[in-house]
């Protein structure tokens, strides 16, 4: 006999698939921007893996993914404030628990049977995403705007220490998202509940 267990509210899966949609278009466009005026003049980005064209292509992608990424995150942890929802999935944590999540994922032995519940690497991982995805969005702001919010900007070393945290930041927002798909694609049976929301778990 089975039953079906409920893993991710609407408003999560919404969010999730926005924030996905978002964080491709910005990464892309980003890189194409980043390639206009190197960070790293002996490094670029493919030019295949960029989106927008040219410079001023790039500027009009990328703006429009940064408000939908601002307004779609602000949904998100609004909710998961005022639901329970992060208190719920991503409390408690500890360190000793996330390093030995850690280990037992690069051994291949992370257990994964209760996909309702968030093991220690996980909570850890979307926790630090939230936190980069803030910096990311503000240390942008000092870029766009460094005259307008110069104590921002202040704050991050001037504009070529918001340039430097931005890229950072937005390097260990590819970092996450890439080893999350590669969790998926080690555990494709966590792929639909974030579509249909459900879990069909035998009793």
């Amino acid at each position: 006999m089975a039953n079906w267990v409920k893993v991710h509210p609407l408003v999560v899966r919404i969010t999730h698939w926005i924030n996905a949609l978002a964080i491709v278009v910005m990464v892309a466009s980003g890189w194409r921007i980043y390639n206009a005026s190197p960070l790293f003049e002996s490094f670029t980005f493919p030019e295949a893996l960029t989106l927008g064209g040219w410079l001023a292509g790039a500027l009009q992608w990328h703006f429009a993914a940064m408000w939908l990424l601002a307004l779609n995150g602000l949904v998100y942890v609004v909710y998961g404030i005022v639901s329970g929802h992060f208190r719920r999935k991503l409390l408690p944590i500890s360190p000793g628990a996330v390093v030995s999540d850690i280990a037992h994922a690069l051994r291949g032995r992370l257990a994964h049977e209760d996909l309702s519940v968030y093991n220690a690497a996980q909570r850890a991982a979307y926790l630090v995403l939230i936190l980069a995805l803030v910096v990311l969005i503000l240390s942008g702001l000092a870029i766009w705007k460094p005259v307008q919010l110069q104590e921002l900007a202040a704050l991050m070393g001037g504009y070529e220490g918001a340039r430097l945290l931005h890229f950072f930041a937005m390097s260990l927002v590819v970092f996450i998202v890439v080893v999350h798909v590669a969790m998926v694609a080690l555990v494709p049976r966590t792929f639909p509940t974030m579509i249909t929301g459900r879990l069909r778990r035998s009793s």
